[in-house]
């Protein structure tokens, strides 16, 4: 079981950056990945890292503006996201899992994290 601690949302103004982080506690060798949850909407994959071998997946709309990382001596992956803009603005969830073979999907995550609002003003 992983317990886990996102931090870092807040508000800021649209072109402006953000960097989450989501501390992991307990057994830690998971695939690790970010969700967003804008209100009224479905949880939606933004994305994810591979324990192994750091690759990286990411939803077309964030590409080229957001980037995941993980320092494992830390237990902590990070979200850089950049050039925010509105529709950006959502609850981010950390999440830990098992990816298969193909792209990230929702049910590949079993331990969540209790959000961390991030708020983008136009």
């Amino acid at each position: 079981q992983v317990q886990l601690v996102e931090s870092g949302g807040g508000l800021v103004q649209a072109g402006g950056s953000l960097r989450l982080s989501c501390a992991a506690s307990g057994r830690t060798f998971y695939d690790m990945g970010w969700f967003r949850q804008a209100p009224g909407k479905e949880r939606e994959f933004v994305a994810a890292i591979r324990w192994t071998s750091g690759m990286t997946y990411y939803t077309d709309s964030v590409k080229g503006r957001f980037t995941i990382s993980r320092d494992n001596a830390k237990n902590t992956v990070y979200l850089q996201m950049n050039s925010l803009k509105p529709e950006d603005m959502a609850v981010y969830y950390c999440a830990a899992g098992r990816l298969g073979l193909g792209n990230p999907r929702k049910t590949d995550f079993g331990s969540w994290g209790q959000g961390t609002q991030v708020t983008v003003s136009s």
